[in-house]
């Protein structure tokens, strides 16, 4: 009776790891962050978050707006410096806010020289506060899709 009892739990939990084992060794798909859209989310670097970054160009890439929104969860007002082959734009978000660059009737920030055509990445440099800097790469699209059509750089 005993034999019995126990082959029988033995096959019960290996029934139960044998099928739930992978799960418990390989990592979720749902716990991967990603960006989910079209830019990409920058890595934090200071007190500020930069989200679904992007440049849209021309087809000859010789210039681009950047776009983006910048999230500030402090108290207090912090600028953003977005740099690219030595020059650097900058941004001021108020606290507790979100400043959008070229969405919600906003203006995008204009790189005048990028050199890179539709399709490529570009390394931009991103730093806030304190925060020593990161440099990330981020996609350069075109007018394709009809709501970045308008952020397409007229020169």
């Amino acid at each position: 009776m005993k034999s019995r009892l126990l082959t029988s739990l033995a096959l019960g939990v290996t029934l139960v790891l044998g099928t739930t084992g992978c799960s418990m060794i390989t990592e979720q798909a749902t716990t991967i962050p990603y960006s989910a859209s079209d830019g990409v989310n920058i890595p934090d670097s200071g007190p500020l978050k930069v989200r679904n970054a992007l440049l849209v160009a021309d087809e000859s890439g010789a210039s681009a707006n950047f776009l983006a929104a910048v999230v500030n969860d402090t108290d207090t007002a912090e600028t953003l410096l977005v740099g690219l082959d030595g020059a650097t734009q900058t941004v001021r978000v108020p606290a507790r806010s979100a400043v959008s660059l070229g969405f919600d009737g906003s203006d995008p920030l204009l790189f005048p020289r990028i050199d890179s055509a539709p399709g490529t990445n570009v390394e931009l440099t991103f730093q806030s506060g304190d925060g020593e800097g990161v440099a990330y790469f981020v996609p350069v699209l075109d007018g394709t899709l009809d709501y970045l059509a308008d952020f397409v750089p007229q020169d």
